[in-house]
């Protein structure tokens, strides 16, 4: 999956690049478009889950300027018992010039008791198709 964001001038530093946080946004914004696309937000809503993250490890590679489109791509790249991996990668759109890299790791919750649930063979069927 693929979501495209424009480097605006309000997501600048006073270096003139992208600041270190506004990244966190830009990868919240290509996961969301991920789990709306895939219909995930809807599937979920119907079964009272949700998607919490609890960890986000990234590295920077390269300044982001005013004016550059960047392209996330978004995939699923792992699962342990509770816990699913996504791989996000940030581009200077039309090349392949990385960014930022960016492995986060969520789980599905069960929204009635707020607790992580078991990543069953259905949901990272459902999941992994996602991407």
């Amino acid at each position: 999956m693929s979501t495209t964001i424009k480097v605006r001038g309000y997501h600048l530093d006073v270096y003139q690049h992208v600041n270190n946080a506004r990244y966190l946004e830009f990868l919240e914004e290509a996961r969301w478009a991920l789990f709306e696309d895939g219909q995930l937000l809807r599937i979920f809503a119907e079964k009272n889950l949700g998607f919490a993250v609890v960890n986000i490890n990234i590295s920077f590679r390269r300044a982001a300027v005013m004016g550059d489109v960047l392209d996330i791509r978004t995939e699923f790249a792992g699962f342990g018992e509770k816990s699913s991996v996504l791989k996000q990668t940030i581009f200077i759109a039309g090349t392949e010039k990385v960014v930022a890299e960016a492995d986060v790791t969520y789980v599905i919750l069960d929204l009635n008791t707020n607790r992580a649930i078991v990543l069953d063979d259905d949901l990272r069927t459902l999941l992994s198709s996602a991407s």
